[in-house]
């Protein structure tokens, strides 16, 4: 049985690695924000938007976990450039 302080404590822990998961991506999203609409500025055929929506659509499908079991690293979600793989 868990006493209440470890209970305070791991709910403080996942609220502050929330918080910091929450600030990381808004500041990434305030930096990536001027490459983004370059990008959409020059995407005349619309091939960003179907990249995107065929990207996310595979992302639901697929989930958080590969294949073999492993979950995507750290430095992989805090990667300035995750979000242009869609480019590629």
């Amino acid at each position: 049985m868990q006493t209440l302080a470890v209970d305070i404590a791991t709910t403080f822990i996942d609220d502050a690695a929330a918080l910091v998961t929450g600030l990381g991506r808004a500041l990434l999203k305030f930096a990536m924000a001027p490459i983004d609409r370059i990008a959409n500025a020059c995407d005349i055929a619309g091939v960003l938007a179907e990249r995107r929506a065929t990207f996310q659509m595979w992302r639901a499908n697929r989930g958080s976990v590969r294949r073999d079991g492993r979950r995507f690293s750290l430095l992989g979600r805090l990667s300035p450039f995750r979000h242009l793989a869609h480019l590629t």
